[in-house]
Parts: structure tokens; C-alpha cells; sequence
């Protein structure tokens, strides 16, 4: 079995940070997602963008980890918002009631 990767590029605008994700959230990959959002909250933007357009999955580890950035950026005085997010993690964030923890913003 091939070892679920999640790709992310980050573009850096005067305000904010968009992370592009493509691949799988999960248990393998959320330490990676974490160090990228902790290093751009070391110098927080007014925003940081996760565009969710690519991501194929994402399970509970997944799930958490992105409440727990969310709450970091607050802290950091930052605001993190998911952006393109499809219809199936849609549906598992209302399932899971955290659809209300995070800031989603529709498609620009």
C-alpha cells in the first residue's frame, strides 16, 4: 500500500497565507500541516487560508488538528479559514458538529 502524502504549497500574500493541500489529512500527515501552520503563526498574517480544494480525506486526527490550528491562530490574533471544501468533508464536519469551530469561507 503507498503511503498517503499530503502536498503543500504555500503562497504568502501582505495579509495572508494561503496553504494549498492536496492528498490526505490524517494521522500520518497532520504533523506536517501542524509545523507549516506553526511556523506561519511565528509572525502571524491577519489570515491564514487552508484551500481544501485537493484534499481526498481526512479523518478524525485530521479533524482535530483543525480545530487545534484554528484556536492557535485566535491566540496568535490570526484568523484560519478552510476554503474549497467539498461536499464529503462538509458533511463530516456537520456530523461531527465542528462544522461551527471552524471558519469556512466559500469559494473565491
Amino acid at each position: 500500500m503507498e503511503r498517503p502524502e499530503l502536498n503543500i504549497a504555500v503562497e504568502r500574500a501582505s495579509d495572508e497565507v494561503v496553504l494549498h493541500l492536496a492528498g490526505e489529512i490524517d494521522v500520518l500527515t497532520v504533523a506536517n500541516l501542524s509545523a507549516i501552520v506553526n511556523e506561519t503563526l511565528s509572525d502571524p498574517p491577519a489570515r491564514i487560508v487552508l484551500d481544501m480544494a485537493g484534499v481526498t480525506f481526512c479523518d478524525s486526527q485530521g479533524l482535530g488538528t483543525l480545530v487545534v490550528l484554528s484556536r492557535k491562530a485566535q491566540h496568535a490574533r490570526s484568523v484560519l479559514a478552510l476554503t474549497n471544501v467539498g461536499e464529503f468533508l462538509m458533511r463530516v464536519l456537520d456530523i461531527t458538529g465542528l462544522r461551527s469551530a471552524l471558519m469556512i469561507s466559500s469559494a473565491t
